[in-house]
C-alpha cells in the first residue's frame, strides 16, 4: 500500500474506475480505455483534478531562522511552493532551449540507493557531469535520494531534490522545473530504465536517442541488431515459454546463459549446465515474461572477457579504453578483476574490439558514454552486451588515463563538438589493477562463488610498475592477507587442474606447504610430481584431517577452491568449504585465473626480494600521471 501512482493502480480493480470514452482525437495513452488500471491512468486522473505535490525546502536550521537551502523535497502536505518554478509561471521555461547555445536548467538523475550493482562509481559519474554543467553556466538540478553520495552535498548542485528515482517523481519534477533536458546516462541502470517512460511523456532525454537505449536493453532487439551488422555473438534465441528454452538447450547443448532484459548487474541472469538447472532456474526466478523477452545463448567456456568503454558523438567514437578481465568470461564484470591497459590481448583482438565498437556506435548513433562487453577466444571476438550509459569502470579508466570521460560525454550530450584526447596506452610506464570487495561474511549461509550475477559490494584500484605489483597492491588493499605457510587447493574441473599444476610448483618453490582434497592431491602428484602435498578430507566426510577442522583451528592461510558448477544449491562439499573459509576469515580464491595471477605476483615478489630488490613502489596518483598535462575540464 502507499500513495504513489503505481501503488494506487496496483490496489485498484478495473471496475472501480468506470471506462470513459476517448475524446475526439485523444489516444489510449491519454484516456482510460478499460482493463487493468495502470500508473498512467492514475496520473492522468490526478492531474485532471489538479492534485500535484508541492516543492518544499528542507529546514536545515531547526526553525530557529529562515532556511534558504537548495535541499528540496516533494510533499502533498502543502499549499504553496517554497521556490520559484517554471511550471507555475514564476520563471521562464527552458523546454525549447538548445543547451549548446543557451544557458539552461538541466536535470541529472543520480544513482539512487547504494546496493549491489549501483554504488559510488556512478556517484562519481554524476558529480563529474554536474560539475561540467555548472562550469558551462548551466543550472544543474539533481534528483537523488542517497545521503551517502557526494552528489547530494549542499554545494555540488544548484538544486537537489531528495527524492526516489521513479517515473512518477521524475515526471513531477520535470513538469515543475521545465528543464531543457534530462541526463539519464551517468547514474547507472536505475535512471537508464526510466528513459523510455520519460521519452513517451515528452521529456527530452539528452544524448543518445531513447530508441537506441531500448535496443540495447532489450536482449532480443540487440541480438537482432548484431546479426544485421554481421557482428559475431554466441548462438542465441528468444523465448517466452519454458518449452522454447528447453528446445534451444537441446539443439545447442549446455552450458547456456539465460539473460532477461532491463536488469541491474546481471540480476536473474544465470549459467545453467543441465535440464534440471534450467528448469529450476526458470521456475524459481520467474524471468519468463511476454513484456520483455528473455534470451538464451550458448555459453562459451574458457573465453577471455574484454570491455570497451567509450564516448561517442553522433555515431563516431571520440575516446575509448579497452580493459581486460583477469577472470574468464562467466564472472560478472562488477565481480571481475580488471587490468588497464590490457596486458595479454593480441593486436588483432584489440583491433577487432575497436572496430566492432565503432560499428555499433554508428548503428545506434551514440552521443554519450557507452560500454560493450566482449568474449575473446583464439582471436575470435563475440559481443556479449552493450550498455548505453556510463559503466562502473569509467571512473577507474578516467583516473588511470587522467582523462575525464564523463566531462567529455556531458559536453557531447549538450551538443558541443569535441575532439579526441590523445591516449597512448603503449607509452604508459605503469599498470592499473581493479579488484572487487565482497561481503560474504555478513551474509549468513550465502555461497561465496563467482558467476554472471554481481555480488561484490565494493572495489579497490591500485597502480604499479607492472601487473603483478598493481594486482598484489589492490588485493592487499581489499583486505586480502598474503599467505605465510599453509595453502589448501581443491579444484573441480580436470582442465583447470591441468592448468594449475605449474603454479602449484611455484608455491612449493616459495616454501608453502600444500594441502589438497583427494582427487586434486592425486592429480598434483601424478601430473606435477608434487609428492609433499598432504591430503585433507572434504567437509561431509567424517574423517580427519578434515578441512573444516583445519579452517576452524587457523591452520590454513589461503583456500583455492574452483567449483565444478556455478549452482551449488548450498548442498555440496564445495559450498561447505567456501562457507567455512569465509566464516573463519581465511582468504578465499574461487577463480583459476585469479589464483594464477596471485601466485605469479607472489612469485615475482619472492624472486625480487630474495635478490635484495624491492618489489613494491610507493607513489601518489599525481606522481604516476604527472607527465600528461591536460586542459582542466578533461582532467579526472
Amino acid at each position: 500500500t502507499g500513495f504513489a501512482d503505481r501503488q494506487i493502480a496496483k490496489q485498484l480493480r478495473a471496475a472501480e474506475i468506470a471506462p470513459q470514452s476517448s475524446a475526439a482525437g485523444a489516444s489510449s495513452e491519454e484516456e482510460y480505455m478499460g482493463g487493468p488500471v495502470k500508473e498512467k491512468d492514475i496520473r492522468r486522473l490526478r492531474k485532471k483534478i489538479g492534485l500535484r505535490p508541492f516543492v518544499k525546502q528542507i529546514d536545515t536550521l531547526a526553525a530557529e531562522f529562515p532556511a534558504e537551502t537548495n535541499y528540496l523535497y516533494l510533499t502533498y502536505s502543502g499549499i504553496e511552493d517554497d521556490v520559484l518554478l517554471a511550471g507555475n509561471g514564476d520563471v521562464k521555461s527552458d523546454v525549447d532551449l538548445v543547451p549548446a547555445k543557451e544557458k539552461s536548467r538541466i536535470v541529472v538523475l543520480g544513482c539512487g540507493c547504494y546496493r549491489i550493482g549501483s554504488s559510488v562509481e556512478f556517484d562519481w559519474c554524476s558529480v563529474s557531469c554536474i560539475k561540467t554543467l555548472r562550469s558551462l553556466g548551466h543550472e544543474a538540478i539533481v534528483i537523488n535520494c542517497n545521503p551517502e553520495t557526494v552528489s547530494t552535498d549542499f554545494d555540488e548542485s544548484d538544486r537537489l531534490y531528495f527524492e526516489e528515482l521513479s517515473h512518477e517523481v521524475v515526471m513531477d519534477i520535470t513538469e515543475l522545473e521545465q528543464p531543457a533536458g534530462v541526463v539519464v546516462s551517468v547514474g547507472g541502470q536505475t535512471p537508464n530504465n526510466l528513459a523510455m517512460g520519460l521519452h513517451k511523456n515528452g521529456i527530452k532525454v539528452l544524448g543518445t536517442h531513447v530508441d537506441s537505449i531500448d535496443m540495447c536493453e532489450n536482449r532480443f532487439r540487440f541480438s537482432k541488431l548484431c546479426d544485421s551488422l554481421g557482428i559475431d555473438q554466441p548462438e542465441w534465441a528468444e523465448f517466452t515459454t519454458v518449452e522454447e528454452a528447453f528446445h534451444f538447450a537441446k539443439r545447442s547443448g549446455f552450458p547456456c546463459l539465460v539473460r532477461p532484459s532491463y536488469v541491474l548487474s546481471g540480476a536473474a541472469m544465470r549459467v545453467v549446465d543441465s535440464n534440471e538447472e534450467l528448469e529450476r532456474f526458470l521456475r524459481d526466478a520467474a524471468v519468463v515474461s511476454r513484456d520483455y523477452p528473455v534470451v538464451i545463448s550458448k555459453y562459451i567456456s574458457g573465453a577471455k572477457e574484454v570491455e570497451l568503454d567509450a564516448v561517442g558523438s553522433n555515431g563516431e567514437i571520440i575516446n575509448y579504453a579497452i580493459a581486460e578481465h583477469v577472470e574468464n568470461a562467466g564472472v560478472h564484470s562488477g565481480d571481475a578483476s580488471l587490468l588497464l591497459p590490457a596486458q595479454k590481448l593480441f593486436v588483432e583482438t584489440h583491433r577487432r574490439v575497436k572496430s566492432i565498437g565503432q560499428k555499433i556506435c554508428r548503428a545506434l548513433n551514440i552521443s554519450g558514454p557507452f560500454n560493450i562487453q566482449f568474449m575473446c577466444k583464439e582471436n575470435e571476438v563475440m559481443v556479449i552486451e552493450c550498455n548505453l550509459r556510463a559503466s562502473r569502470s569509467l571512473p577507474f579508466i578516467s583516473k588511470t588515463y587522467n582523462v575525464n570521460f564523463i566531462s567529455i560525454a556531458t559536453r557531447i550530450m549538450l551538443g558541443i563538438a569535441q575532439r579526441p584526447v590523445v591516449i597512448q596506452p603503449i607509452d604508459m610506464d605503469f599498470v592499473a589493477a581493479k579488484v572487487p570487495v565482497f561481503s560474504f561474511s555478513r551474509l549468513k549461509n550465502s555461497d561465496p562463488r563467482l558467476g554472471v550475477e554481481m555480488q561484490s559490494t565494493g572495489e579497490v584500484a591500485c597502480f604499479g610498475q607492472n601487473q603483478y605489483e598493481a594486482f598484489l597492491k589492490a588485493m592487499i588493499s581489499a583486505g586480502f592477507k598474503l599467505p605465510t605457510k599453509n595453502i589448501l587447493i581443491s579444484i573441480g574441473p580436470t582442465q583447470q587442474k591441468t592448468e594449475f599444476v605449474q603454479y602449484a610448483r611455484m608455491l612449493v618453490d616459495m616454501g608453502y606447504q600444500l594441502y589438497a582434497t583427494k582427487t586434486t592431491m592425486e592429480f598434483l602428484k601424478v601430473h606435477g610430481g608434487l609428492e609433499n602435498v598432504q591430503m585433507v578430507y572434504k567437509p561431509f566426510v567424517q574423517r580427519e584431517p578434515n578441512v573444516l577442522t583445519m579452517l576452524r583451528t587457523g591452520k590454513l592461510d589461503l583456500v583455492i577452491n574452483v567449483p565444478d558448477s556455478m549452482d551449488s544449491q548450498a548442498k555440496s562439499d564445495g559450498f561447505a568449504l567456501r562457507r567455512a573459509a569465509v566464516d573463519s576469515s581465511v582468504p578465499l580464491l574461487m577463480d583459476i585465473k585469479n589464483a594464477i595471477l596471485l601466485i605469479m605476483s607472489l612469485h615475482r615478489k619472492w624472486t625480487r626480494e630474495r635478490s635484495g630488490k624491492e618489489f613494491f613502489s610507493y607513489k601518489s596518483w599525481q606522481e604516476y600521471i604527472e607527465p600528461r598535462e591536460l586542459p582542466s575540464f578533461q582532467k579526472a
